[in-house]
């Protein structure tokens, strides 16, 4: 399992528009499961509806892991797409 930590610093959190794309960036590595984690509260980056359902705004920190077969770099994409839009 691989993880890093976040602090979001988009203005509006993951909203709409972001977790729409981060759903689908996360469909990619099918064979990996990519959560995200705020306080306590967990998702599956690949559902968009319980992604939102996190609330996540500006200043939240969360963790997102991965595990499967691609964890590296599903977590490499990960890291990077939440370093671009969020």
């Amino acid at each position: 399992m691989k993880e890093f930590t976040y602090t979001i610093g988009d203005p509006l959190g993951i909203h709409a528009r972001p977790a729409g794309l981060l759903t689908k960036a996360a469909k990619v590595y099918n064979d990996t499961t990519v959560t995200i984690t705020k306080a306590g509260k967990s998702a599956a980056a690949s559902q968009l509806m319980k992604l939102m359902s996190l609330g996540v705004k500006q200043g939240d920190t969360v963790t997102v892991t991965a595990e499967g077969p691609s964890e590296e770099p599903a977590i490499a994409a990960m890291e990077t797409f939440f370093k671009e839009n969020l």
